[in-house]
């Protein structure tokens, strides 16, 4: 076999055309004919008899190409890589065969798409603001007081109905003093202050006594549903129990029903010690992140559309994963958000591009500074995915590629390296100066919706775009999947509103 032409074309893509001679294409259509001629009939001889000359002069010389060019597809792969040092990220496909019935010689295009050329300028001592990881005390006492809003009792209590409490009401909607569809509930549970009515309704309940009947007057918002948008309303209620949550008192009790504690200051010292974690977290995800971003101005390099597609394919099981959790398919989530899957991948694509170029650095960084994995390492990343899968190291050795363990972790040191060799700036000041900057005099331009298509890139922005570069799936779009929420009685009403 003889490499006649080979191109490189623009995205990483790479055309070459191979000749085979006439004994190996005359070898492998050997190989080809013994494998299907006992599916080829020829008046005059019993199947899988006649001559291999005879097959192809009765039904042309390309009847088992496609099992000749199976046979030689190996011998042609190597033939391109002992030629080339190519590094292959897909897998190749032949697109073009030409069988030259002169000599029976026989010539294949192949194309594939290699592994870009990575050109890196600096990465030490870049610099990125980093926000302060402290924990005010008032960030303490809110979770401490959530805590305590889901441990509360609900009981009924005689007196009006004020903010905060259940209002459990019957009510009925009219429009030009007739009923309209939805509008009507009984023994329905509202919050009042949760805003789950239109504006002005949870007022109006606000100080209602149990068994008064009140009607509401009151207007649907401009941006409801077609039909109702502005228009004028009345609701007559009935106010059937008012329920209050009592919550339970702080003290060493509420600790030990709450925690493994046994005092109150030692669960609020845990609560703490759990917030500091998490927000130290959040703080080193963010400046890591925008240390990435720095990184990415001093990268050259061509993104393969395959790595991203990829990386998308990596972003829509995620999503898969997550909503399954609410019992809800991609397309049902998606439609909730106003989206397809189609336009969810194409929103997501630039931040996928950009989170494979800075893989791609970070490869090009554990290049150069020969980082290594050792034994205790990869043993140490089993141990963590075991405890957070609840899956046994023997089963992660079957169902992770060792090669691909390594890889994530070398480029997570790389990440730690550019973090290591950074300057921090004070986010805390720049975002001070920030502030200045925005007291400043605007210049008078009216002001600019955004457009559909960039409200749905927002809508994607968090679930196509990762905190941990080294991670080959993104990071969450849970933040958007809606939260499970159940109602002793709902009605359509209160579903729309």
């Amino acid at each position: 076999m003889d490499i006649l032409q080979s191109n490189k074309k623009e995205n990483c893509k790479v055309e070459i055309l191979v000749e085979v001679s006439p004994a190996e294409y005359d070898e492998a259509a050997g190989k080809a004919f013994i494998k299907n001629r006992n599916k080829v009939s020829v008046p005059g001889f019993r199947r899988g008899k006649a001559p291999r000359r005879i097959v192809e002069r009765m039904y042309g010389a390309e009847i088992f190409l496609s099992d000749t060019l199976e046979t030689l597809f190996p011998n042609i792969l190597k033939t391109i890589t002992e030629d080339h040092d190519y590094k292959l990220i897909d897998q190749p496909q032949i697109t073009d065969v030409d069988l030259k019935d002169e000599d029976g010689s026989l010539s294949v295009t192949v194309a594939f798409s290699i592994y870009p050329e990575v050109t890196l300028g600096e990465y030490k001592g870049l610099s990125a603001p980093k926000k302060s990881a402290e924990v005010p005390e008032s960030d303490i006492d809110t979770e401490i007081a959530t805590i305590r809003m889901r441990n509360s009792r609900i009981e009924s209590v005689d007196r009006p109905a004020q903010e905060g409490d259940i209002a459990v009401i019957d009510f009925e909607g009219f429009m030009d003093g007739v009923p309209f569809d939805g509008g009507k509930g009984d023994d329905y549970e509202l919050e009042l202050g949760s805003n789950v009515f239109i504006p002005g309704f949870e007022d109006r309940v606000c100080g209602m006594e149990v068994g008064e009947e009140r009607d509401i007057d009151l207007a649907f918002p401009d941006e409801y549903e077609e039909g109702l948008a502005g228009k004028p309303v009345v609701f007559k209620v009935r106010l059937n129990e008012v329920k209050e949550k009592q919550l339970p008192d702080l003290d060493d009790e509420f600790a030990m029903d709450v925690s493994e504690f046994d005092t109150l200051a030692e669960y609020k010292a845990d609560v703490r010690d759990r917030l500091e974690k998490a927000k130290k977290q959040e703080v080193d995800d963010a400046y890591e992140q925008a240390l990435m971003e720095k990184l990415l101005e001093n990268v050259e390099a061509d993104v393969p559309d395959v790595m991203v597609e990829s990386r998308l394919e990596g972003v829509m099981k995620k999503l898969a994963r997550q909503v399954s959790a609410y019992n809800m398919e991609p397309a049902q989530y998606l439609q909730m958000i106003g989206m397809t899957p189609e336009t969810f991948r194409e929103n997501s694509r630039a931040s996928c591009a950009k989170q494979v170029k800075i893989a791609l650095a970070l490869e090009k960084i554990a290049e150069l500074e020969n980082i290594e994995i050792s034994e205790g390492e990869i043993e140490k990343e089993y141990d963590a995915i075991a405890a957070e899968s609840g899956k046994s190291i023997e089963e992660l050795r079957k169902s992770l590629d060792r090669e691909d363990l390594i890889n994530d972790l070398k480029l997570r040191a790389a990440a730690k390296l550019v973090m290591d060799n950074a300057t921090a700036e004070d986010a805390d000041a720049t975002d001070a100066n920030d502030d200045s900057e925005a007291k400043k005099p605007a210049s008078k331009k009216p002001a600019q919706k955004k457009s559909a298509q960039k409200q749905s890139a927002d809508a994607t922005e968090q679930a196509s775009a990762g905190n941990d570069p080294a991670d080959e799936e993104l990071a969450d779009a849970d933040a958007k999947v809606p939260a499970k929420k159940t109602r002793a009685k709902k009605s359509e009403q209160g579903d729309k509103e």
